[in-house]
């Protein structure tokens, strides 16, 4: 991917505009990469600057704003993404919803600690063993970039079909798309080895540990739909992390506990506050506080899913708030969940992102035993689909499911209340081959109201931006080039 290599192409362009006897001077001020990852200390550094690049805010949004989690609310923003009528020039496509800049820069910075690692120089006790981490730490970075590109940009899962350029080198050639089968084995390969070099640990959630991989193959193998894989990494996800009970779920929102949680993005106060993809900050003028201004709505049909009373994750999740009905009547129910703290403190909208835990992997292990025709009994769908609502819902009364079906249909209801704002529903109904399906009242305009099933929009369209840098990208079906 080329777009994002803007600082090294404004390099070249400047070498190409002076005279030849420029290029022979040795610049004595570059800290070039032979220097900057000289020793183990300073690979270990590279990595935690790809970490620090590592962001799901936007995905989280984009998730949200495509499909049916959430409706407009008092300022409508990316209208076009709502109304799924982006193109390649999209603005929003370019420079907000692309996961072509991120994803790009956190492969090209661990590629770059990949080549220089081996003959990175160990200048502290326990540098040989710490080498070994980081590798298997950038691996894994490089597999979890890899996926969202696909998740962005590729149709689903079929050998033959058309994936993304697996950038296993720090480079500025310009590069093709290949096959989704080479690709995958590329992507897997470096879960495999990555799972062999990161802690058993779960000491340090900032960081990547066993379990994460485990996650990440189980989500990978539930997107390429390899249900047996998908089931045995999930359950070794579920062996190491169990549900949240009742008393301790509320708390994973509010950074109490990290119960059910592999890997995190830790959110300080001074960086961009998840929370504030739906509202903005609070003030307090003469101590009166005044509720920040709403971007986003969860949708009714979402609202309206949950056993208001007895869920926990309604409360969790969602809130009716009285202090906006108290406020001019502005629209009163919003989304709770990445709150942080209070109104009109520092720490307002401020929560980690969480990147894996135990529910979705106990909804993955249920898919997948479904498509398995395991979908009753010990060890089923609906045994896992049981334990999970037992763990949310009080006073739940376990269900017996009749058919294959039918635990596909209630997994994708499930997945739809465990899950939102997570990143997760529009990649979900675009694997599932269904529709994003709105209530009315959800909808801006009558045409906001579906997206058909495997419509060409559920594949974005690679941004005309990166398709100028780089003359070996293919366009996907539907967007003209």
């Amino acid at each position: 991917m080329k777009s994002r290599n803007i600082i090294g192409m404004a390099m070249l362009l400047t070498t190409a505009f002076g005279c030849s006897k420029v290029l022979d001077i040795k610049e004595t001020d570059l800290i070039a990469g032979d220097l900057a990852l000289k020793t183990v200390e300073n690979c270990e550094q590279g990595t935690i600057g790809a970490y620090a690049e590592l962001s799901t805010n936007m995905d989280i949004l984009f998730a949200s704003v495509l499909s049916d989690e959430v409706k407009p609310g008092e300022f409508y923003n990316s209208a076009t993404v709502h109304e799924w009528q982006f193109s390649a020039s999209d603005v929003t496509i370019r420079d907000n919803f692309t996961a072509l800049t991120t994803n790009g820069i956190i492969a090209d910075r661990v590629n770059r600690v990949l080549a220089a690692l081996p003959k990175s120089d160990s200048t502290r006790a326990g540098d040989n063993t710490l080498r070994d981490r980081i590798k298997g730490e950038c691996l894994f970075l490089r597999a979890y970039t890899h996926f969202e590109l696909f998740r962005y940009y590729c149709t689903n899962y079929i050998p033959g079909k058309m994936a993304m350029p697996y950038m296993e080198a720090a480079t500025l050639s310009n590069q093709s798309r290949m096959d989704m089968e080479p690709y995958f084995q590329k992507l897997n390969a470096d879960l495999a080895a990555a799972k062999a070099l990161v802690p058993a640990s779960l000491a340090d959630k900032n960081r990547v540990n066993q379990a994460t991989v485990s996650a990440l193959q189980a989500r990978v193998a539930l997107y390429t739909k390899d249900w047996a894989k998908a089931e045995t990494y999930a359950t070794e996800f579920i062996n190491q992390l169990p549900l949240a009970t009742m008393a301790q779920f509320p708390g994973i929102w509010t950074d109490a506990n990290t119960a059910e949680v592999s890997y995190q993005i830790v959110r300080p106060s001074s960086s961009a506050r998840l929370g504030s993809l739906w509202r903005g900050t609070s003030t307090a003028p003469g101590g009166v506080v005044k509720v920040g201004s709403i971007t986003w709505l969860p949708s009714d049909k979402l609202w309206n899913m949950y056993d208001q009373t007895n869920d926990i994750r309604f409360t969790a999740y969602l809130v009716n708030e009285p202090l906006l009905t108290a406020d001019n009547n502005r629209p009163s129910k919003i989304i709770k969940k990445y709150a942080g703290g209070g109104y009109n403190s520092t720490s307002e909208n401020v929560a980690n992102a969480k990147v894996f835990r135990t529910g979705e992997m106990y909804l993955i292990r249920a898919e997948a035993r479904a498509e398995q025709n395991k979908f009753t009994g010990a060890n089923s769908a609906e045994s896992d689909l049981n334990d999970l609502r037992t763990a949310r819902i009080k006073a739940y009364v376990p269900v017996v499911l009749a058919s294959k079906d039918a635990a596909i249909s209630a997994i994708m209801d499930e997945r739809f209340k465990e899950l939102p704002f997570e990143g997760h529903r529009f990649w979900d109904l675009k694997r599932r081959g269904l529709a994003v399906s709105r209530l009315a009242s959800d909808a801006p305009n009558a045409n906001a109201v579906t997206l058909p099933a495997d419509n060409f929009r559920f594949v974005m369209p690679i941004p005309q931006t990166e398709l100028n840098a780089n003359k070996l990208m293919k366009q996907n079906d539907g967007y003209a080039q």
